[in-house]
């Protein structure tokens, strides 16, 4: 087609604002569709962090030795909503299964070939819509009072990152508190990540990529995606809220709430939520340059535009129950040791949803039942840091383009 093809693309993230951008970019005529503004959802609630190291799974044999230590700690980085269990035990037995060490040793390999390429992709957006100003190079630390909690709380990524070349520095104690002088004066070792990048305004980046997408002509439809419209197995129109959006395909972007509308499509997946937290709060005295993680208590502080972002942590509930914020605001007081002069003045609160397959690799695909029907959700933790490179990579399936990499890893016929 001279113009392209008609394609809707719903949720308005990073991923879904991603998409559209490299879609439209490409010639075709885009509507992004969300119930929210591009960004506002689980994507404005992110540690802001370009994570090129987050090779390993979201569980691992280590991890999955620690779990009932983690589920009677109030403080600890993870929480389940007990009555939630029943629904989400056989996404937790999929999981388990997946963590056996040859199988995460295969899914690493599948989530470094994509964050080798995750920077390239940021780089394009940064330059094409004039984000420079909200990222900051300088890498990330984490950071321990003792050395051997660093050195055990990093084992299994650093085989990792040394067997995929990412860069880092192991630092004592006067090497950290050169880099960061604000950090309390008791820690005693840190790691640098040298490759990290930072984004200072998740939700303005965001924001960003769907000005650029708007200067070439694409198009905003405020409303909930309700359904499908179907002839001859492919999807002809999208039925919303606001009205029909007739269609030539579908791309499906919308997170942890993709799995009812792609089940609509063909595919069921075994898709659940990482619920996840922040707090807000203002910038001390003497803040943060980068952002820092405590191996000691599973938390970040990110330094942003609006103030210290504390964050991190699981809960695992339904996508729906009402956000509990004691677990986060009890973490105050361990940012605080962190970072004398931190104030314990809570300027906002926030909740989203983390989308993730038990696998923990996303679905970058066409549904084989569906062919003009593609998705592009589940990143776990690092949507922030894919969803650029999987708003090319969708672009590169339509077009028939090489996108330089093995796609069959994330295919969603690996759920069938």
């Amino acid at each position: 087609m001279a113009d392209g093809l008609r394609i809707a693309v719903i949720g308005a993230g990073i991923v879904g604002t991603s998409c559209a951008f490299f879609l439209q970019r490409d010639g075709h005529q885009v509507t992004l569709v969300d119930p929210r503004e591009p960004g506002t959802g689980t994507s404005f609630g992110n540690a802001g962090i370009i994570s090129l190291y987050s090779i390993a799974p979201v569980l691992t044999p280590a991890l999955l030795r620690k779990v009932p230590a983690l589920l009677r700690d109030r403080t600890s980085p993870l929480a389940i909503r007990w009555r939630y269990l029943p629904r989400l035990f056989p996404w937790l037995v999929r999981m388990v299964a997946n963590a056996r060490p040859k199988r995460v040793e295969a899914l690493a390999q599948a989530l470094a070939q994509l964050l080798a390429r995750a920077d390239a992709a940021h780089d394009t957006v940064i330059q094409e819509c004039g984000l420079g100003a909200l990222v900051r190079s300088g890498g990330w630390l984490k950071v321990a009072r003792k050395e051997e909690t660093l050195l055990s709380s990093i084992a299994f990524d650093r085989r990792l990152w040394d067997r995929f070349g990412r860069r880092y520095r192991l630092l004592d104690r006067k090497e950290l508190h050169d880099l960061e002088p604000a950090l309390a004066p008791d820690l005693e070792a840190g790691v640098l990540l040298e490759e990290n990048r930072a984004v200072l305004d998740p939700c303005g980046y965001v924001q960003g990529i769907a000005r650029g997408f708007y200067e070439r002509g694409g198009r905003f439809l405020r409303a909930w995606a309700e359904g499908f419209a179907f002839q001859d197995r492919r999807i002809v129109a999208v039925s919303t809220s606001a009205g029909r959006l007739v269609v030539d395909a579908v791309v499906l972007a919308a997170g942890a709430f993709s799995k009812r509308l792609a089940a609509l499509g063909g595919m069921r997946l075994p898709l659940d939520a990482e619920r996840g937290y922040h707090v807000m709060l203002p910038h001390p005295p003497q803040s943060l340059s980068r952002p820092v993680y405590s191996c000691d208590h599973g938390f970040i502080l990110a330094p942003m535009a609006g103030g210290i972002r504390l964050t991190g942590g699981v809960e695992l509930a339904s996508p729906w129950a009402k956000p509990d914020y004691r677990r986060i605001r009890r973490l105050v007081p361990l940012a605080q040791r962190l970072l004398p002069g931190l104030e314990a003045k809570i300027v906002s609160e926030w909740q989203g949803c983390r989308p993730t397959l038990p696998d923990s690799l996303p679905v970058i695909g066409r549904v084989p039942s569906c062919p003009n029907l593609v998705l592009a959700f589940g990143h776990q933790h690092i949507g922030l840091t894919l969803g650029p490179l999987t708003g090319r990579l969708i672009a590169d399936l339509f077009a028939e383009r090489d996108p330089g990499i093995d796609l069959s890893f994330y295919a969603p016929a690996r759920f069938r």
